[in-house]
């Protein structure tokens, strides 16, 4: 199969510009924030810590940042939050691994007094006061309109997900079948659950690729999974067949994109997530929850040009989340 080459790279990490970081004033007295994350592991959540730490410099905050080992551990998660509630936290930042499993630890440390906040992946909890993260519905018809534009005839896909329990997998999971399903030439021939790790992840993807060797398109929708999907096309010497997209930024995928492993990336803004997270937490603490928004789609703030991270004639195409189209 013949595919297009084409260029591109939008924002991670480096590239997120938060307005007003450098001008403020550090407020005289220091509130308790805590952050329960899915994972310490990946360059995603390094990221979001990144951006989590900034503002807490900003805002004169004391910050806790803790996680589980494998994202699909929420009972660990839930003992953190019992931590943190222990611990002091006035505000909790949380990333759920378990829509519905993590809820009644959300629940009892909002109780317990903290000011609630979600990022990335929310929580079945009333008492989450913001949720701050990516449209994973429409981020999932993007992954699958990345194939649609770039390949001729029908598609046989796979997709390779993460926990079942993710809400986030779930929603780009729907948007991506919504997506190839009404287009019409589209197949889906194999939907997988994997664990959120790149070494499990390249073993089940190999394992898919060779029961279903008609497969052409492969979508993973998250980092891990993205990176090891990524490894057994090239174990396989299937770069040229399959048409990879994968979800964020990590080195390895960038290179794929170079090598040919990787043919389309949608790339999150983790950084804004773990600012605004931090920052939202610090507003809700000293009387400012009035201006806070519900719902916060970080996919379209504070985010730079795409055209500075790397040379467009260097690559194939990596969507930002908002699409830009090379010619």
């Amino acid at each position: 199969m013949k595919r297009n080459k084409w260029a591109a790279l939008s924002a991670a990490l480096t590239l997120s510009v938060l307005c007003g970081c450098t001008a403020s004033i550090a407020p005289s007295t220091q509130h308790t924030v805590a952050i329960v994350a899915k994972s310490t592991q990946t360059e995603f959540w390094l990221s979001v810590f990144a951006g989590a730490e900034a503002a807490a410099t900003e805002y004169n905050l004391q910050l806790t940042i803790t996680g589980p080992q494998a994202e699909e551990d929420y009972e660990t998660q839930n003992e953190m939050v019992a931590d943190a509630v222990e611990s002091g936290a006035e505000a909790l930042v949380f990333s759920a691994i378990d829509y519905e499993n993590n809820a009644a630890a959300i629940d009892a440390a909002a109780q317990a007094g903290l000011q609630i906040v979600a990022i990335d992946s929310n929580v079945a909890s009333d008492a989450v006061s913001t949720y701050i993260g990516t449209d994973n519905y429409a981020a999932g018809q993007m992954a699958a309109q990345a194939a649609l534009d770039r390949i001729s005839g029908p598609l046989k896909v796979g997709i390779i997900n993460y926990d079942i329990s993710s809400a986030n997998g779930q929603e780009r999971e729907k948007g991506a079948v919504d997506t190839f399903t009404q287009s019409g030439r589209a197949e889906i021939v194999s939907v997988i659950n994997t664990l959120a790790e790149a070494g499990h992840a390249q073993t089940d993807t190999a394992a898919l690729l060779k029961q279903y060797p008609q497969i052409n398109v492969l979508l993973a929708f998250n980092e891990p999974t993205s990176v090891g999907a990524a490894n057994a096309v090239e174990s396989l010497g299937l770069s040229e067949d399959v048409f990879l997209v994968g979800f964020d930024s990590n080195v390895a995928t960038v290179d794929g994109l170079q090598e040919g492993s990787v043919d389309a990336l949608i790339v999150q803004n983790p950084y804004a997530m773990g600012y605004l997270g931090v920052e939202s937490a610090y507003k809700l603490l000293s009387g400012q929850s009035s201006s806070l928004e519900r719902t916060v789609d970080t996919s379209t703030k504070n985010r730079r040009s795409s055209k500075t991270c790397l040379l467009w004639t260097a690559q194939k195409a990596l969507f930002a989340f908002e699409q830009r189209a090379v010619e």
